[in-house]
């Protein structure tokens, strides 16, 4: 027996092996590594190669490197290779980057797999351990029914997660809790992508003294993180691919791996949640494991799933904010004036009956003063409606910089307004009144120069309705207009 070659190999016959890769070099380089752990080795460039080579001549174990092999193009062809070997050995190599390879392949038919890269050492010595593995018995079905049986509980707490996708970071947060249920997770994060281009860390839970954000170097806008070619969590949600780190010296980051394996952290997995259609992830689920392990396909879609469901939160939480942005333009085009963005008059008649009953209520003055533009119908006529609308706009300006933030100024007619002054009474409303007049008669207009208002000033009688009132304030406002415009009139009770 070969130096290196598995024990249980010598009484199963002839460990052959081929070896798949589309680069020379890499075939070379496992050649050199590997080939003592086999009584024969075999390469071949890719999928058609190695059907010729096994046609002519089975192989004990199958190797497939997928490194520089294309998933989109590539799998089917690899695929057939496994399962038409009826469950005889496999061993594949995943880069990191892409683990979205092993549930895709897993559907094929059974195989074991190291993540890479490794040096040649650590190759040749993980190669030997799966191959011992291979022929080892089967594990007994008992520890791992119990696991799946805790897995399947992580996937329910997270559909409870759903309860909370309103909001997408309470969503996120409690969807972390969820996530460290499953065994051997001590941290779980859930990164989202805002607006298209900026990556942040929505949520994360987990070990007491780790933060993502702190050890990726900031907590938003991560896709300029100096580790975003490196972190699992990153990558997956910049290439949409899953990407596993079973050792996370593997990244090529000795500072990354220092601090991760300072909070005891070994592995750490990257699950891009995907986007309603196509472009760009949602962004990831990050899962930081205390040790390595492989997953077996039944894992890998508990692992899918519970991207999906992110999605599906992440979009509710996002149709959410659109009903909620949709319900505020619709209220706020129900209830604001399009051309000067005050209140319209059906609002303010609203609004008018709510200061009305807190008036009431707790015994208060309130004023309501109605003032309108003097001869703008001739403004019209004279320089033309554009000239009229920034006229309307511009005497709008000049009273809302006047008014308090309690008062409410409203349109309630072309060129009519209202201004709602609660806490205000007869003599205090003159007063705003006066200052509205002068104000606005000194206001420029661009096209027209000047204009000027005249104004109505009414207090709420103790049994007044708002009709009554509003019919003592538009008496004023007519008197002010017989007085010759510009100036202001006090209703009488």
């Amino acid at each position: 027996m070969k130096e290196g070659m598995p024990p249980q190999a010598s009484t199963q016959g002839a460990l052959s092996g081929l070896f798949v890769n589309p680069a020379a070099q890499r075939r070379s380089d496992f050649q050199r590594a590997c080939a003592g752990l086999f009584d024969g080795l075999r390469v071949a460039d890719g999928a058609e190669q190695a059907a010729t080579l096994l046609a002519q001549q089975p192989a004990r174990v199958l190797v497939l490197d997928l490194e520089r092999f294309e998933i989109g193009i590539d799998l089917p062809a690899l695929g057939q290779l496994i399962a038409q070997r009826a469950g005889a050995p496999t061993l594949v190599l995943c880069p990191f980057t892409n683990a979205r390879w092993l549930p895709a392949l897993m559907a094929y038919g059974p195989l074991s797999y190291v993540i890479t890269p490794l040096v040649p050492e650590h190759l040749s010595a993980a190669v030997a351990a799966r191959l011992r593995e291979g022929f080892a018995p089967p594990p007994a079905a008992g520890p791992v029914e119990t696991e799946l049986a805790a897995l399947l509980a992580v996937r329910s707490e997270a559909q409870q997660a759903l309860a909370e996708a309103d909001d997408s970071i309470r969503f996120g947060e409690r969807l972390c809790v969820a996530l460290l249920g499953w065994p051997g997770v001590t941290h779980a994060a859930m990164f989202q992508l805002h607006d298209g281009t900026d990556l942040r860390l929505e949520a994360q839970h987990g070990k007491a003294g780790l933060d993502l954000g702190a050890l990726l170097g900031r907590g938003e806008r991560l896709l300029q993180s100096p580790l975003r070619h490196a972190f699992p969590g990153l990558l997956a949600a910049a290439g949409g691919e899953t990407v596993l780190l079973d050792d996370v010296a593997k990244a090529g980051e000795a500072e990354l791996a220092q601090a991760l394996g300072a909070h005891g952290v070994q592995m750490v997995l990257g699950l891009p949640i995907p986007a309603a259609g196509p472009g760009a992830p949602r962004g990831s689920l990050c899962l930081l494991f205390e040790h390595g392990r492989a997953f077996s396909r039944a894992q890998l879609g508990v692992f899918d799933d519970l991207a999906q469901l992110a999605a599906f939160g992440l979009r509710m939480a996002e149709l959410m904010r659109e009903s909620e942005e949709l319900l505020g333009r619709v209220t706020q085009l129900a209830t604001l004036d399009a051309l000067t963005g005050v209140a319209n008059r059906r609002h303010g008649e609203f609004l008018l009956e709510q200061e009305i009953r807190r008036a009431r209520r707790y015994r208060l003055p309130l004023a309501l003063i109605a003032f309108d533009i003097d001869r703008f119908r001739n403004v019209n006529d004279a320089y033309g409606h554009p000239v009229g609308d920034m006229a309307l706009r511009a005497v709008t300006d000049t009273a809302r910089a006047l008014l308090r933030s309690s008062d409410v100024l409203v349109r309630s007619g072309g060129e009519e307004f209202q201004v709602i002054a609660p806490h205000t009474s007869a003599i205090d409303g003159l007063k705003m009144a006066e200052k509205l007049r002068a104000a606005i008669e000194q206001t420029e207009i661009p096209g027209c120069d000047h204009v000027t208002v005249s104004l109505g000033v009414a207090q709420l009688g103790e049994t007044e309705n708002g009709d009554s009132l509003m019919v003592r304030v538009n008496a004023a406002l007519a008197r002010a207009k017989r007085a010759g415009r510009n100036c202001v009139e006090l209703a009488m009770q």
